[in-house]
Order: structure tokens, then C-alpha cells, then sequence
């Protein structure tokens, strides 16, 4: 089984324009995200796809391997879509990992690459929530599976909402998980998906997998226990250097 492993990486981030090149204890920040993917056991190759010169420079300065994708993309799916495109070896799978993790473990990675038997079309990481106010924050997206490990939706909202009980009850009652925004496609879904159109369900939650959702693809989940740190501000690169220490 071939798996491309596919950091998105756009120097334009709104909250923190460069983040990428963010200095993290001596490495860049996507280098470090780069080096995490590259001790994985189940990819086979690893490439940043960016939008941004100097990125691109970087990655290869380092000796990564790095492609320059269209700054038209809208999502991280459109630019592994067109990185996968432009290699000339054949992967049954893309693993989309984030460039603003930089701690992300191997493991996490290795875990959901588990999952690709041939047979599964998509395929995400969820977690045990286990803090009572992340399960009422709208910026931690929540995720409701069958027994099957399937996803059936993803939501800023707590669901499932327990009627008749108490807020402070609610984990003690069920357990609620969050979505890790990492993504599996095999390549044919892949393909298929960046071509449907936003859907209503996307748009009402802006979650992007919920086009996925709604127009009834499955998405395979895998529990982890695993905490990871993103980094969408200043302020998160400070906390991510604490970490370090």
C-alpha cells in the first residue's frame, strides 16, 4: 500500500501571515512537521505543498521534498488533490497532515494510515473528550460515530444534546469525542470530492467534511488518546515554545 503523506502549507495564514517559517527552538515550524511525518512507519513519501516561494526554498534548504500548488485552492483537500496530481509515482492513498502541528506523533499518523485497507474511502482521527467545557465550545468540533467506527456527523454543537440533564452531567453520561483535523482519501475519493460543490450542511457548520458527509461518503474513524497542539496565532507559537522546554 503507497501512501502520500501531504502538508499543505500557505505562507498567507490570516491570524499569523508566515507561520510556516515560524521559528520553533531552531527549526521552522513545517520542518518540524515534516521530520514527525518522516519517522512514520506506513507513509511512503512526504511532500509540502505550498502556494509560497520562499516555503518552497525553505523545504528544499532543509532537504525536504516540496511542490508550488495554485494560491486559488480554498481547502487543504483542493491542494493535496493537486499535489498528488503532480508526482510521478502511483499512491492508493493521500494522508493530509496539518503544517501548523508541529508535535504531532508518528503514532497518530501510523494509526489512521491503519486504516487504509483498500476498501475505505475516507478516514479521520477522533479523541475522548474529557474536559466538560470543550464539549459546549464551538471552535472544538464534535464528532458522533455508528458501532461501525463510521462518522455520522460533525459538529461546533454538543451532540448528542441530553434532554432533561444537567450541563455538568453531560460527560459523565456519554462520551462526547472531538475531531483531529487530520484526513485520509483514498486517491479516487479524493479526486471526487474536490469536485462536488459546498454544500448546505458545510456551510451552515463551515466544516468541510460535512460536504463529504452529505453527500453520503464514509468517513472511517480511529481513536486516539493523543493530545496535539495547533498553532494559529503568535500567542500559540509562545505556548508551543513552553512546550519544548
Amino acid at each position: 500500500m503507497k501512501i502520500l503523506g501531504v502538508i499543505p502549507s500557505r505562507y498567507a495564514s490570516t491570524r499569523f501571515p508566515g507561520k510556516s517559517l515560524a521559528d520553533i527552538a531552531g527549526k521552522s515550524m513545517v520542518q518540524r512537521v515534516v521530520e514527525q511525518v518522516q519517522k512514520c512507519k506506513l507513509i511512503t513519501d512526504v511532500v509540502v505543498a505550498t502556494d509560497d516561494q520562499r516555503i518552497y526554498d525553505h523545504i528544499y534548504g532543509f532537504g525536504g521534498k516540496a511542490i508550488i500548488t495554485s494560491t486559488k485552492h480554498q481547502s487543504g483537500t483542493d491542494r493535496c488533490f493537486e499535489a498528488l496530481q503532480k508526482q510521478e509515482t502511483s499512491y492508493e492513498y493521500v494522508i493530509n497532515i496539518q503544517g501548523d502541528e508541529p508535535f504531532i506523533q508518528p503514532a497518530q499518523i501510523d494509526l489512521l494510515a491503519s486504516l487504509l485497507d483498500g476498501e475505505t474511502q475516507l478516514a479521520t482521527l477522533i479523541k475522548p473528550i474529557d474536559q466538560s467545557e470543550q464539549v459546549f465550545d464551538p471552535n472544538v468540533v464534535k464528532v458522533v460515530k455508528d458501532k461501525h467506527d463510521e462518522a455520522i456527523y460533525f459538529s461546533r454543537n454538543p451532540i448528542p444534546f441530553q434532554r432533561n440533564e444537567p450541563q455538568n452531567n453531560w460527560l459523565k453520561n456519554h462520551t462526547y469525542y472531538k475531531h483531529v483535523g487530520i484526513y485520509a482519501y483514498r486517491t479516487d475519493i479524493l479526486e471526487q470530492v474536490t469536485k462536488l460543490p459546498v454544500s448546505s450542511l458545510e456551510k451552515a457548520e463551515s466544516l468541510e467534511q460535512l460536504r463529504w458527509v452529505e453527500n453520503g461518503y464514509q468517513i472511517k474513524t480511529a481513536i486516539t488518546h493523543q493530545e496535539s497542539i495547533g498553532i494559529d496565532t503568535p500567542e500559540d507559537l509562545k505556548k508551543a515554545l513552553e512546550h519544548i522546554k
